[in-house]
């Protein structure tokens, strides 16, 4: 089958060692499924593993890929749920010590095909398409998880998204407004700042600008850049919740008399739950919100998309289409 795949690693030119070609169709272990690819979303994720980044040598070669949507076995249509728990785990599954993404232990969704157990399938709805639904499972599970699960936000709520452009944070924009939030965001592009007021932040800044008000939490994926304008941004007692640092994560100065003196929650997240998951897809049913696809390309020009991605010049998802 034809596929998208790691060959090899490099720090300094990631996308060398990706490779457009054939590959073995998937073994199917007992209580598992095949999945019929029919369109698969690109994460930074990707770029990191042709980094060797969370991802071993002696795995390759690879497929990547860890979002997908398309037709189960039986043909109805249906979104893959990447993180990976043990079989015997119970509970979140983001708690799994021993849980992986596809594309890590297992080959990923840049296929024909993927295999996953069959509990990490969840329903796609008929008026969403793959190509929306595919963007679901990193990025957008990732920003569903920030706000409600571990953020605990609700309408009226007030948040500030860092990092305007990135694949979380516009997700992030899109379903905080979504779900009745007061809407912050910050880019250092203008354009950026643009385009989050188009997504539906009701004020977009330059990074690192003071904000008219003191917001309820501040969704970090940046990191060192952005961190004391996220500290600092906050009202006492709120949360700043965290799932990346693409700018590095250790902050020159993590303000800790700030954070004890104004009772601040520091929150992890990490991916999300297949619960978690539903979830998103039943607000974006009811509501009618769609993921932001910056391009669609077929999968026999991923290398394109990979390109866009490590030079920053996207604005939402890249999708591959089979």
């Amino acid at each position: 089958m034809f596929a998208a795949y790691a060959e090899k690693f490099s720090t300094d030119d990631p996308i060398s060692g990706l490779v457009l070609g054939e590959r073995p169709e998937p073994d199917v272990p007992e209580g598992w499924t095949t999945v019929t690819v029919k369109a698969a979303s690109l994460n930074h994720h990707d770029l990191w593993s042709l980094q060797g980044v969370g991802l071993k040598a002696e795995a390759l070669p690879m497929i990547l890929g860890c979002d997908a949507a398309g037709l189960d076995e039986d043909g109805n249509e249906v979104i893959v749920h990447s993180v990976i728990s043990s079989p015997d785990w119970s509970g979140d599954e983001t708690l799994d010590p021993k849980r992986s993404l596809l594309s890590e232990r297992y080959q990923g969704t840049f296929a024909e095909k993927v295999t996953v157990p069959k509990r990490n399938v969840v329903a796609k709805p008929a008026e969403m398409s793959f190509e929306e639904a595919a963007c679901l499972p990193t990025a957008w599970l990732t920003a569903y998880r920030m706000l409600f699960t571990q953020g605990g936000l609700k309408a009226g709520d007030s948040v500030l998204v860092q990092g305007a452009g990135g694949g979380v944070a516009t997700a992030a924009i899109t379903l905080a407004r979504a779900a009745g939030l007061k809407v912050y965001a910050t880019s250092r592009d203008e354009a950026k700042q643009k385009r989050a007021l188009e997504l539906g932040a009701h004020e977009a800044l330059p990074s690192g600008e003071r904000l008219p008000v003191k917001v309820d939490a501040v969704i970090e994926t940046v990191g060192r850049a952005t961190w004391k304008h996220s500290v600092r941004s906050l009202r006492p007692g709120g949360a700043i919740i965290i799932s990346g640092a693409t700018s590095g994560a250790n902050p020159d100065d993590t303000l800790l008399t700030n954070i004890f003196f104004l009772q601040l929650k520091v929150i992890g997240s990490t991916m999300g739950t297949r619960s978690d998951l539903a979830g998103l897809v039943s607000l974006l049913e009811a509501t009618g919100t769609r993921p932001l696809i910056d391009r669609t390309m077929p999968l026999t020009e991923a290398k394109a998309g990979f390109e866009a991605m490590h030079a920053g010049d996207i604005f939402g998802k890249v999708v591959f289409t089979l």
